[in-house]
């Protein structure tokens, strides 16, 4: 997996820090801008996040948990990305920011998306 983040974004860092515990070998490359990344996998701003990863043929963008992403490669869905949109308290990196339920939304090839996963936080 290829970590996309920006040199100054803490919360990111735990996301990957997340991702090695789960057993994810994880290259990070930060860039000052963020959007290109999402453009070409065809992330719309409304599902953005603060980091976009690849794996495989997918994009993980956001604080998406370790066992969606498992999932998402185990299901093998017509998709171009799973995102966990915007920066949810209690997601994996953002513990410290509390606890609140979130969903991550699954971003099909035809640009709709659906709801994959239901998380309550931390």
């Amino acid at each position: 997996m290829t970590a996309y983040k920006t040199p100054w974004c803490a919360c990111c860092g735990g996301w990957i820090a997340h991702m090695r515990e789960a057993g994810w070998t994880v290259e990070v490359v930060e860039r000052e801008d963020l959007t290109p990344i999402r453009a070409r996998h065809g992330i719309p701003d409304r599902w953005a996040s603060c980091h976009t990863a690849v794996v495989g043929a997918y994009a993980i963008e956001g604080h998406v948990p370790a066992r969606d992403v498992d999932r998402l490669l185990r299901e093998g869905p017509a998709a171009r990305a799973l995102s966990a949109p915007g920066m949810p308290a209690g997601s994996p990196g953002m513990e410290a920011a509390g606890r609140e339920p979130y969903t991550t939304v699954l971003i099909l090839n035809d640009g709709s998306t659906r709801v994959f996963g239901r998380h309550n936080g931390a």
